[in-house]
């Protein structure tokens, strides 16, 4: 199917975001995108003066959005454990919206940091953090979570658990992004262990077990 005109410019996009997102941003050369598109490297400078533009064109949606996000979250009037549970299913839609960008950003934000243009990725970065805390510190202030915990910590923790789910998690009908969100929620929040009343003694659980054994 032919392309109109007006659409290289996002062919040459999405192209670019995927090399990214596999490759880094280092290691992609604009041969390669041109390559991979179809065209000159030469013709590719029509669209973009440089590689780091493409780079800067993928992650400004996505960081807008990740803020934009986090602020909806922290503005709603809702209990602390309500609006963690937002904001793990808000950033995980804005992953799933933005998968090459979310990876591009997890790898290489190091990198790109060194480049003037990409002085806005500390000011994107400390507004989510920023959400997060207040959310968190909330919680601990109303009672809702543990005093013992440092905020920063579990923000840390659960952001490095969430982010990089877009490498390996696909959304499906029996396990949309609404399960997923409060499955992680739920585990940081609760944990994996049976409350005490509800789990089956080790000595009951090794009966039953080699109960199980012998009759099949």
């Amino acid at each position: 199917m032919s392309r109109e005109p007006g659409d290289r410019h996002d062919q040459i996009l999405a192209v670019a975001a995927a090399l990214f997102a596999r490759k880094g941003v280092a290691a992609t050369t604009v041969r390669e995108i041109a390559d991979d598109v179809g065209i000159l490297s030469g013709s590719l400078y029509h669209h973009f003066d440089s590689k780091e533009a493409m780079v800067d064109e993928i992650l400004s949606p996505y960081l807008k959005d990740l803020g934009d996000a986090c602020q909806r979250v922290v503005v709603r009037p809702a209990d602390p454990r309500t609006k963690l549970r937002d904001l793990v299913a808000e950033c995980l839609g804005v992953v799933e919206t933005h998968p090459h960008a979310t990876e591009i950003y997890q790898s290489d934000v190091n990198y790109l940091s060194q480049f003037d243009r990409f002085g806005y990725l500390t000011a994107a970065a400390a507004q989510v953090r920023q959400a997060w805390l207040q959310v968190l510190d909330d919680g601990v202030a109303q009672g809702a979570f543990r005093p013992d915990l440092e905020p920063r910590i579990v923000y840390r923790l659960m952001r490095d658990a969430i982010w990089p789910s877009v490498r390996w998690f696909r959304p499906s009908r029996e396990h949309p992004l609404s399960r997923f969100a409060e499955e992680c929620t739920s585990l940081f929040l609760d944990g994996i262990a049976l409350p005490a009343a509800d789990a089956v003694p080790s000595a009951s659980k090794t009966v039953s077990a080699s109960r199980a054994v012998r009759s099949g």
